[in-house]
């Protein structure tokens, strides 16, 4: 018995807007919660530096190491035996000293795929020669 003949039977409808609500809610959750891999994982990339170039200059060794493992000292490749004959090699290069000049600075330009050791072998190598002053070289990034 159909006492309504002249009207249809409406479609029902799904409200959207309490779903986009409850959407949004959990995306936002989910965005607090979430811990981003590039945190978790080291990934580095050396070296770049900006800064001001030095007034005065100090008397440099300067030590290159490639990314073998070869070491040159003042633009002069020497072998590496151990960290004594190193030290030797550094105590070599060093300008004449003058009572009134500051003990050289070295210089460790250390290509960045160079093995950690190698690097640690010139640190090592400038304490048994007596030089107590050790700086990196490093490229500028070139964003100011």
């Amino acid at each position: 018995m159909n006492f309504r003949k002249g009207k249809g039977r409406e479609d029902p409808e799904i409200n959207l807007i309490p779903f986009i609500d409850v959407l949004l809610v959990i995306l936002i959750f989910l965005m607090v919660t979430t811990t981003y891999s590039k945190f978790t994982a080291l990934q580095i990339t050396l070296p770049t530096a900006d800064a001001e170039k030095a007034i005065e200059r100090p008397s440099e060794i300067n030590v290159v190491i490639d990314a073998q493992g070869r070491y040159a000292i003042n633009n002069v490749q020497v072998s590496f035996r151990d960290v004594g004959g190193l030290a030797d090699d550094l105590k070599n290069a060093m300008p004449g000293r003058d009572e009134s000049k500051k003990d050289p600075v070295v210089i460790i330009n250390a290509d960045a795929m160079a093995a950690h050791q190698t690097v640690i072998n010139v640190l090592e190598a400038a304490r048994l020669a007596g030089l107590s002053q050790v700086t990196f070289a490093a490229q500028t990034s070139g964003k100011k």
